[in-house]
């Protein structure tokens, strides 16, 4: 039998003011809300933002007293988070005493890019790849019945937005995967190189890119996807100084 003084217990975690956590609780409320238009159900991104905000692991008990769900409710919310990325569990740092089974706590994924990168793969993997297939198979029925019915125009015109709607969704799933396959790390510089490059800037370059016949991009392109980091920067150096000087 379990000696009272070796039964594993858990110590409550850190006081939270009654403001700051009035203040998570209205964030997570509203995170809730719109993790709908994310594909993320609300009580999941209550989860996520509350954890998130509180800045420490936390017990299923925890987050479910604080958010006020059932106990079922929170275990499938806290379970969810997980695979989506968002959360990752943990042995329970503040549990005490040298017997019984080990204790789980929850906490946020605290690299947002890292987390982000997840939603984007795992919204890649539920939504754009199943959106594609259905497409395809669709795209394929059409061609099928039009060359059952070659004289129907309407599903010729359907045959054609399918397919150049399907180039449309496989070219945005592209992206998106790029997206996902990125170290958090990467993605978070060029989002900040990004967000350094005024707007006007940006659109001069795609006016520019727009004039530019198509091979003369991609083979750019290709041609610096091959340069080592040391060649690049003198590259882009050089390349630097020779359009400010076409541009005098």
């Amino acid at each position: 039998m379990t000696d009272v003084a070796d039964a594993p217990s858990e110590t409550p975690a850190r006081p939270a003011s009654p403001i700051a956590e009035e203040i998570r609780l209205d964030l997570a409320n509203a995170w809730g809300e719109m993790g709908a238009a994310w594909g993320v159900a609300p009580a999941i991104a209550r989860v996520h933002a509350y954890l998130m905000t509180r800045g420490e692991p936390l017990t299923e008990r925890e987050v479910r007293e604080a958010l006020g769900l059932s106990h079922r409710a929170a275990s499938l919310a806290l379970a969810e988070a997980e695979s989506w990325g968002l959360v990752e569990r943990i042995a329970e740092p503040r549990r005490v005493g040298r017997r019984g089974p080990a204790g789980t706590a929850y906490q946020a994924i605290g690299d947002h890019w890292r987390w982000f990168g997840r939603v984007v793969a795992e919204r890649k993997v539920r939504e754009g790849d199943p959106i594609i297939v259905v497409l395809e198979r669709t795209l394929a029925d059409a061609a099928a019945a039009l060359a059952r019915n070659p004289g129907d125009e309407d599903l010729l015109r359907l045959r054609d937005w399918l397919s150049t709607f399907l180039i449309f969704v496989r070219l945005f799933d592209r992206a998106v995967g790029l997206v996902s396959r990125l170290e958090p790390t990467e993605l978070e510089r060029a989002v900040r190189l990004l967000g350094e490059v005024p707007d006007d800037t940006i659109l001069r370059l795609v006016t520019l890119l727009d004039g530019l016949p198509d091979e003369d991009v991609l083979g750019l392109v290709e041609a610096l996807s091959r340069l080592s980091p040391t060649s690049a920067r003198r590259a882009t150096k050089a390349m630097s100084g020779v359009v400010r000087t076409l541009v005098r």
